[in-house]
């Protein structure tokens, strides 16, 4: 079982068993395979010369709600302002979140982890991300959404698959949790 995320002097330290550190690093690669964009080259050299792709240049909402909930719109309201910021935006959003994702995969190969503050904080958000796909896959829209699965604990319990999507969200929520917790303990030693 994994251990807790801590504070130390050290750096924020945490464990995970090898195959909690296999799951959760699937589940990383899973996440960076759905925000990989369309590499086509564009046909618009103006969008080729400022180094925007063909995804880039005709960018729309995408069809996946998991990766809507990962990249979500700038601009509610106006569908066409929306689409224009998607265009500006897009890329170095996903750039950014695919970087994150990969260094998580990295950090949690290592076990027993001591994480340094941005470290720390990369890894958060990967964990973030990992739960909001993990959420869209198990209708997750609300706190009691989240409490209806939050039973299912034990993999005696597990009969079906979202019963298995479920323990295994509840255990990357409970290891984001953790690693916040030891962040926020962090930042409070440090003033």
């Amino acid at each position: 079982m994994a251990k807790p995320f801590k504070s130390t002097r050290r750096g924020i330290t945490g464990a995970l068993e090898p195959g909690e550190a296999r799951l959760l690093g699937a589940l990383l690669d899973d996440v960076v395979t759905m925000l990989e964009p369309d590499t086509a080259p564009s046909e618009d050299p103006l969008a080729a010369l400022v180094g925007m792709s063909g995804a880039d240049a005709q960018a729309t909402a995408p069809d996946d709600s998991a990766v809507r909930r990962l990249l979500p719109d700038a601009v509610r309201g106006d569908d066409d302002e929306a689409l224009a910021f998607r265009r500006l935006t897009e890329r170095s959003l996903r750039e950014q979140k695919i970087g994150a994702l990969r260094g998580s995969a990295l950090l949690i190969e290592s076990s027993p982890m001591t994480l340094n503050d941005d470290q720390a904080r990369l890894l958060a958000q990967a964990l973030n991300d990992v739960r909001l796909v993990l959420a869209d896959r198990l209708s997750i829209e609300s706190e009691e959404d989240a409490e209806r699965l939050h039973d299912i604990a034990d993999s005696k319990d597990v009969d079906d698959v979202e019963s298995y999507l479920a323990l295994v969200y509840n255990f990357v929520t409970w290891l984001q949790e953790s690693l916040v917790r030891a962040m926020l303990k962090a930042a409070r030693l440090d003033r």
